[in-house]
């Protein structure tokens, strides 16, 4: 479905044009970053390389490099798996194991359903993209198959953002759920293609859902949609979903302006069903149980259950799946078990384009709006630990490098205050003073803020505006 690039322009915005990072290379991601003094010698290595690694989805023994294979810990806190089930009991990885266990019901189930009537499933449950900003699942589904055509999925699996390695462990131990998922969103939306965008960061994921993919299909299962795979090269912005279409179509990795939507106009213009996979692995409980099933194990304001990653600084690391709207201080103190050295300097969810919240914001739900009222988000899940051996110029420094190092360069103010801020900060940990006062940088924030095209841009904005909100003082005390 287009995998070539065709603009040789692109090429400068990928970090592994030929394949998964060597193994042995350490990762640089804001996860092995918080553990760095566990490892200084692997954190050395890390900031050496050209080109850095961010992420390895290996959060959970941070800090990591490729190759290594240690499997998280995996722990169910809601009423009852919707996710971990499988992952729990130790991974399927065969389809017969996984029928017998029941899969391929949801399936059957969804094609005795009208495509309309199975929607409006996905619509009572509440479900919400588990993959950033949270738009209603149902909601998406419905538009695309309005807009007719002939529909395309395609499924994010470019799960970038540092501290998150839930994907990855979906499609490294349950690859049936996610093919059944497809088959379930291709009925819905009268889709017969789809294609699933992997991040290249994750060559054995790529290893097990080709395997999938080839025996599901000498199977003829799930029937009616011919499901490809495809890796990616390395570029955090494919995160975006427009960036991520651009790329399938061998275009330079750019946010597109909008609209056109995808759900209107998406790969090579056909309406286009974009879904990360802890979404779409979400959806065959959803139509055996039934959408208000599914959101009764949430709470009120935000149905349902989330997979969330802690990272190595916490006592318990590992992948755990929570009902949504519990108190963070949950999370962090009896899930993580708190931070495993020195005192918990702050916390960060959903990746470094969301926000850090002090120990003092604790007692806020794990939901949407209540996490974006203190300056904070879901995201993918992903939820960093910070100690008291970060302090905060070291944090923003780390930050605004990886935004810049990530920017695929179309925003000026992206492509170039990144950079600048980046390099202050850089300049302030080294022992220099007076490198930037408030003025510059309620400046440079605000032109990320208001100028940005995508959420990246406006996510680094948003990471300063939740310092500002959060550690006034210590923010205060960077700027001359």
């Amino acid at each position: 479905m287009g995998r070539a690039i065709h603009d040789p322009g692109a090429v400068a915005s990928y970090h592994h044009l030929h394949g998964a990072p060597p193994s042995g290379a350490a990762c640089r991601g804001l996860a092995c970053f918080a553990c760095r003094a566990d490892n200084p010698e692997r954190w050395a290595e890390a900031t050496a390389r050209r080109s850095p690694i961010y992420c390895l989805g290996l959060c959970h023994v941070s800090p990591a490099a490729a190759g290594e294979t240690a499997r998280p810990s995996v722990r169910v806190e809601s009423a009852e798996p919707v996710l971990l089930e499988n992952i729990a009991a130790g991974g399927v990885r065969d389809l017969a194991t996984y029928l017998s266990r029941g899969g391929g019901d949801a399936l059957n189930r969804a094609r005795s359903m009208s495509p309309e009537a199975l929607i409006e499933t996905i619509v009572e449950s509440g479900l919400r993209g588990r993959g950033g900003a949270g738009f209603p699942a149902g909601r998406k589904w419905a538009s695309v198959r309005a807009a007719g055509g002939d529909p395309v999925i395609v499924v994010n699996a470019d799960e970038g953002d540092p501290g998150a390695f839930s994907d990855k462990a979906l499609l490294e131990d349950d690859p049936f759920r996610l093919i059944e998922a497809i088959g379930i969103a291709a009925h819905a939306i009268g889709a017969r293609e789809a294609v699933i965008y992997l991040r290249c960061e994750y060559p054995e994921a790529g290893e097990i859902i080709g395997a999938a993919l080839r025996e599901a299909d000498e199977a003829d299962w799930p029937g009616a949609v011919r499901i490809e795979l495809t890796n990616g090269r390395g570029s955090f912005v494919c995160g975006e979903e427009t960036s991520l279409l651009n790329s399938l179509e061998g275009r330079r990795p750019m946010v597109r302006i909008r609209p056109p939507y995808p759900n209107e106009q998406g790969l090579y213009g056909r309406p286009t069903l974009v879904q990360n996979v802890e979404t779409l692995c979400a959806a065959p409980w959803i139509v055996e149980r039934g959408g208000a099933a599914f959101r009764d194990l949430g709470a009120d304001a935000e149905p349902g259950v989330k997979l969330i990653s802690l990272n190595a600084m916490f006592r318990e690391p590992g992948l755990v799946e929570i009902p949504m709207g519990i108190p963070v201080r949950r999370i962090v103190e009896d899930i993580g078990g708190g931070v495993k050295r020195g005192r918990l300097m702050g916390v960060m969810i959903g990746g470094p384009l969301a926000g850090l919240l002090p120990p003092r914001a604790l007692d806020t739900p794990f939901a949407h709006s209540a996490l974006a009222s203190v300056g904070g988000a879901v995201g993918h899940g992903g939820v960093i630990a910070f100690a008291d051996d970060t302090d905060l110029a070291s944090l923003i420094a780390e930050v605004f490098r990886f935004g810049a190092g990530e920017s695929c360069g179309l925003c000026a103010p992206c492509r170039l205050g990144t950079a600048e801020l980046a390099g202050a900060f850089e300049r302030l940990c080294a022992g220099e003073r007076g490198v930037i006062d408030s003025t510059e940088w309620g400046s440079l924030i605000a032109a990320l803020e208001q100028t940005s095209l995508c959420g990246h841009g406006r996510g680094l904005a948003e990471f300063a505006r939740s310092l500002e909100k959060n550690f006034p003082e210590e923010l205060a005390a960077c700027l001359r």
